[in-house]
């Protein structure tokens, strides 16, 4: 198969021999609507009634204008649950926007949708700004999904159903084009490529009837089972096709390539009312032209059937829950599942998206966004594969944690891309200790454990703890309820690990440790003289462990400063979760009743809480995009958080109501968001009360607490408080 370098294209157009899988020179005259197909070995010339234009021309306008990655708000994302197929697609505002490939921490795709143009007036649509969506969810054991689109004025309606073949890195779309016999219309695909987890640098051209492109070692190539024409590459908002169809309502200048830069590839779609697009990806783009040409050949039909047996088969392994919250909890199940990297096992990232689109611009490979792995998300995670059943996935999380991620200190980063290197270079102290608990959790004590990773863990914690320079919410340094809690549960789960390898030494050190930690966490982080009640409760952290003193926090998201007795979150709850706190202490009782009057929210779907008041991480006021300031707004996990406290307090019907409330919180595709919108205003027509903004979207956390809460609420406990920790101190 002939193939082109980077930025490269054939000196004329080729069309494919089906005998040989070559391509072959081509001449198109184009007359009226009638095609003629003549050899000729080096020059085209394209005849229209427009005149004469001459193809494979380079672009103008490079570099193009910034790239900017989508909105995190994603109604669904999908993968095959096999290995070979190293592709992951994510859907949003009635698009697909990031496809990630080959390892869920690298974006090359910013979106792909339809541009609709009426052939009577030229007036041009594009599916994300032009129609309204709706999502379907399909298989209730599968993460099969369609998007169905309709004109704002019900001339037409475009349903696209998406699969990925198991068996290679290759994303279909089925998609039916459906408008008035009275309107005729021409439907154009749109596709940004963004390969490498970066906007530009991008080159892209035509080859055939296939729109490829490159960037370093990745490749896409898009083909369409009923053909392209009208192909043209060029520069965003300065080349692109979607603006020759603006200002001419169709293709005059057919750009052959466009070469370092971020680039837009336009196409025609032939036969349009029923066609299959394949998008195949790989390490250049001859190898994703072959990835797309195998899967297209296979069919949509037959990918689809594969790919649903697949997840058939993971989710009738699962747990039972209650009826009512099952197509729930198995979606969140498949969800989690589905942010499992394929090449580095074990790592679950945090979310596939980059909320509210990252920051200025995504020019350069260095957006993370949530696509990059946290202990403590991964910690919640593998605490919710156990909950479900499926042991196989949370040992491999654990292992990944200590053999990729654990740095030879024994600490953790703050977040790493899939291969462990460092994204965020902060130390957050729960960080290191959950990886402990987990080891204790799973059982995993033998000796290699314990010499290599939880020792070293352990050691850690004690010689820098109970001070944290980051809490878990990232932003503030100091002595943090919620991080101590993690802190003592680490360091007495490391003991009983130390002592089944008879290192009683250890062991004794630790549990001083932990017990001298347990004695002082009010001290360090209850005011007794706040604003709030009788002046007796837990604070958000204290920066200096004298919560009396009035210290200064300043909010760092822009959120202002304040004393720190002003300011309250409820992370005191994990000394209750990891067993330090029995639930009806008095001052977690009272510390429940300021933080209740305080940053909760009562929405249509149940009651939900801020993170802490003053936060200033989510969207505007005017609903505008979280730019390093904005308000914060309602975390969903927060609920699932207060149902874990209503168990340990033995109110179970407390607990399902947060429960439901969790499962109301989700959108159409069963995601649930980091983050729902608070209020009943509201300056945009998707920011909704109780549901989803902005923010990472599905958050794995978030389904992970839905998991771990449905379950506790089956066994009226909850399974992940580790017993060895509750009976020393919470009898």
């Amino acid at each position: 198969m002939t193939s082109f370098a980077a930025g490269q294209s054939p000196s004329v157009p080729k069309r494919m021999n089906k005998e040989t899988g070559l391509a072959r020179p081509r001449l198109q005259i184009k007359h009226k609507r009638s095609l003629f197909w003549v050899s000729l070995p080096l020059l085209l010339v394209v005849v229209s009634r427009a005149g004469t234009q001459t193809a494979n021309d380079l672009a103008p306008g490079a570099p193009g204008r910034d790239a900017h990655w989508p909105s995190a708000a994603k109604s669904a994302i999908a993968t095959a649950n096999t290995l070979e197929s190293k592709v992951w697609l994510t859907l949003g505002e009635g698009v697909m926007t990031e496809v990630y490939y080959p390892t869920a921490d690298s974006a090359n795709t910013q979106t792909l949708e339809f541009i609709v143009v009426n052939d009577t007036t030229k007036k041009v649509e594009i599916e994300s700004a032009d129609t309204t969506h709706r999502i379907e969810a399909l298989d209730p054991r599968a993460l099969s999904f369609r998007q169905v689109n309709t004109a704002k004025y019900g001339d037409y309606t475009i349903t696209k159903t998406y699969t990925t073949d198991p068996q290679r890195s290759t994303v279909l779309i089925d998609v039916n084009f459906e408008s008035s016999r009275r309107t005729p219309y021409s439907l154009y695909v749109y596709y940004d490529p963004s390969l490498n987890n970066s906007g530009m640098h991008d080159s892209a051209w035509s080859q055939g009837e296939a729109l490829l492109a490159s960037d370093a070692d990745k490749g896409s190539a898009l083909i369409s089972s009923t053909g392209f024409d009208q192909m043209t590459n060029g520069y965003l908002g300065t080349s692109d096709g979607l603006m020759q169809l603006r200002e001419n309502g169709r293709i005059v200048d057919a750009y052959g390539r466009a070469s370092e830069g971020n680039v837009v590839q336009v196409a025609h779609v032939k036969r349009q009312a029923t066609f299959t697009l394949a998008l195949g990806m790989g390490k250049d783009a001859a190898d994703s032209l072959r990835n797309a040409r195998v899967s297209l050949s296979k069919g949509f039909r037959r990918c689809r059937a594969e790919y649903e047996a697949g997840w058939h088969e993971y989710v009738r392994a699962l747990r039972r829950v209650e009826p009512k919250h099952e197509r729930q909890f198995n979606m969140a199940a498949m969800v989690l599942k589905a942010h499992e990297d394929k090449t580095y096992r074990g790592a679950m990232i945090a979310s596939l998206s980059i909320p509210w689109g990252g920051g200025k611009n995504a020019n350069e490979p260095d957006v993370g966004g949530y696509h990059l792995v946290w202990s403590r998300d991964l910690y919640h995670v593998a605490t919710a594969f156990e909950a479900v059943g499926d042991k196989a996935s949370a040992g491999r999380a654990l292992d990944y944690l200590f053999s990729v991620q654990q740095k030879r200190d024994g600490s953790f980063p703050q977040s790493s891309w899939l291969d462990g290197r460092p994204f965020s270079h902060s130390l957050q102290m729960d960080e290191v200790a959950f990886p402990l608990i987990l080891a204790y959790q799973l059982g995993r004590a033998d000796s290699k454990t314990w010499t290599r990773n939880v020792k070293p863990g352990a050691d850690f914690l004690v010689e820098h703890g109970p001070y944290t320079k980051q809490e878990r919410w990232e932003e503030e340094s100091g002595y943090s309820p919620s991080t101590i809690a993690a802190e003592i549960a680490g360091l007495v789960c490391a003991a009983a690990i130390a002592r089944r390898n008879d290192d009683r030494v250890s062991a004794e050190r630790y549990l001083a440790k932990a017990d001298d930690w347990a004695r002082n966490v009010e001290r360090w982080t209850a005011t007794t003289n706040g604003p709030y009640g009788d002046g007796n409760y837990y604070l958000r952290l204290s920066e200096n462990g004298f919560p009396d003193g009035g210290a200064q926090l300043e909010i760092n998201n822009g959120g202002g400063t304040f004393d720190e007795r002003w300011i309250v979150d409820a992370g005191f709850l994990e000394l209750v979760r990891l067993g330090i706190k029995r639930a009806d202490d008095p001052l977690i009782v009272k510390s429940l009743a300021v933080v209740d009057g305080l940053i909760k929210v009562n929405t249509p779907a149940g009651e939900a809480w801020y993170r802490y008041n003053h936060d200033g991480y989510g969207e505007k006021a005017n609903g505008s995009s979280w730019d390093g300031t904005g308000v914060g707004r309602l975390w969903i996990l927060l609920t699932g958080e207060r149902g874990e406290y209503d168990i340990a307090r033995g109110d179970r019907e407390a607990a399902r109501k947060r429960l439901d409330a969790m499962r109301e919180f989700s959108g159409e595709g069963l995601m649930l968001p980091e983050q729902v919108w608070d209020r009943a205003e509201s300056p945009r027509p998707e920011l909704r009360l109780g549901k989803g903004t902005g923010s990472a979207t599905p958050l794995a956390w978030s389904m992970a607490q839905f998991i771990r809460l449905a379950v506790n609420i089956q066994q009226r406990r909850n399974i992940d408080t580790p017993d060895i920790v509750a009976q020393r101190y919470a009898k």
